[in-house]
Formats: structure tokens, sequence, C-alpha cells
């Protein structure tokens, strides 16, 4: 939770600082798997207020619980031809 709240607050702090600089999309990869099922609903209440503000939010998770309450999802594999996407749903 506090390297969420880091992300979310520097994503702040450069929007405020510079008038150039637009985030309107961020991608977190965060330790989710060490969050309890309540830390998890936390985070995605979070994350969904900022989708609701016409901001965009990918994940990066390997959390099924997580994983579950995303509606829009890529599913990536790596082979040896290098990585491509096998499913996109929602």
């Amino acid at each position: 939770m506090a390297a969420l709240s880091l992300a979310l607050g520097m994503a702040d702090q450069i929007q405020e600082s510079s008038a150039a600089v637009n985030l309107d999309m961020m991608f977190i990869d965060e330790g989710f798997g060490s969050l309890d099922e309540d830390s998890i609903t936390d985070a995605m209440q979070i994350l969904g207020s900022i989708q609701q503000a016409n901001g965009l939010v990918g994940i990066i998770s390997h959390v099924q619980l997580l994983q579950e309450r995303i509606p829009t999802k890529l599913r990536v594999e790596e082979t040896e031809k290098g990585s491509h996407i096998i499913q996109t749903i929602g």
C-alpha cells in the first residue's frame, strides 16, 4: 500500500509541478501479492477512482484475486520467440 501511495503521490506531484506533463495513464507493478483481501479491495477502489476520472491504469499482476477483479485483461505468454498477447478479455 505504501508503494501504491508513493506512485500516486509522485504522479500528482509531477503533474502539479509541470504544466507540460499530463499523466493520463500509469502502469503499476507493485507488490499486490503481499496484500490481504481487504487491502486489495481498497487498492482496487483507489485505482477505480482514477479510471472514473478518465485516467487509464494498467496493472501487472500474478495475484489471482486481483486478476479476478480486473474487468479488462491482456494475457501475455512468453515463448522462445518472445512475448505475445494470447488472450484479450473485456
